[in-house]
């Protein structure tokens, strides 16, 4: 199995920052060919700036996954700019800090539900032909909230549990196609996206509920994220407490709710 990243059209959504923005840097060290995607420009051209500064050919493409006619215009130009499209991260994402009866705006689950799974939904649906041409790579970018139900997240938990069904059901369509689906679920991993954290009232949060220096960091993250998708692998559960938590889940699901009530309550 070929597991060189060399010269492997790449195409990141959710590059501007965190996870995205570290996976991008490392694949350029690595030689890869970026596409990067987002809706801030000046942050994907900082981070893009930095990519070329290792080495690679990088094409920015401003985009809201939320948007399909964006999605389809970010395959078509990483097509125009490399010729073909070897590898798709669906990294983009939203998230949430409310519980669910204290939500004074129900578009906010909406607007998560639209990033988070339609988002991958779109970018896969307009990059599936030249995946399927060039025998490539699909990956997801979860949480383990997409394994378990998580308190303050119900909206976020949902559109993460929507997209691992959603790579699961994909990934056995795809069989004998030679295209590959790599689901990765992380836990907390300190990004910052948590300061843009939608609260109750529909505003970012501002503050991160989290031990940011307490969990792990994106370099990490980034690394162990890569190394599944070089090597294909079906999915990678993150943490020791992920893990563990699948398998409770079978044999003492009460407990499982108490440690995600705890993990949340901690911040860590």
């Amino acid at each position: 199995m070929n597991t060189d990243m060399k010269d492997n059209v790449v195409v990141i959504t959710g590059a501007s920052k965190g996870i995205g923005a570290e996976l991008a840097r490392q694949l350029a060290a690595k030689g890869a060919m970026l596409a990067l995607a987002a809706r801030d420009r000046e942050a994907l051209e900082r981070v893009a700036a930095e990519c070329v500064a290792l080495g690679a050919r990088v094409e920015v493409v401003v985009t809201d996954v939320a948007k399909e006619e964006d999605c389809r215009r970010l395959m078509e130009r990483t097509v125009a700019a490399f010729g073909r499209i070897d590898t798709l991260v669906n990294n983009a994402g939203a998230t949430m800090w409310a519980r669910f009866e204290d939500i004074e705006d129900m578009s906010i689950l909406a607007r998560i539900m639209q990033v988070n799974y339609m988002g991958a939904v779109h970018c896969t649906h307009c990059a599936l032909p030249h995946l399927k041409a060039s025998r490539g790579r699909l990956v997801g970018i979860a949480s383990l909230t997409a394994l378990v139900g998580v308190p303050t997240r119900s909206g976020y938990a949902a559109s993460k549990h929507a997209m691992r069904g959603f790579f699961d059901s994909l990934r056995i369509e795809l069989a004998g196609s030679g295209v590959t689906v790599t689901m990765v679920y992380p836990g907390f991993v300190s990004t910052g996206i948590r300061e843009n954290a939608t609260g109750p009232d529909g505003r970012p949060i501002a503050v991160s509920p989290v031990k940011e220096g307490e969990v792990m960091g994106v370099e990490e993250c980034a690394r162990l994220t890569l190394e599944a998708i070089a090597a294909r692998r079906r999915e990678l559960v993150m943490t020791l407490r992920g893990r563990l938590g699948q398998f409770l889940k079978v044999v003492a699901p009460g407990l499982v709710d108490r440690i995600a009530r705890r993990a949340i309550e901690t911040g860590r």
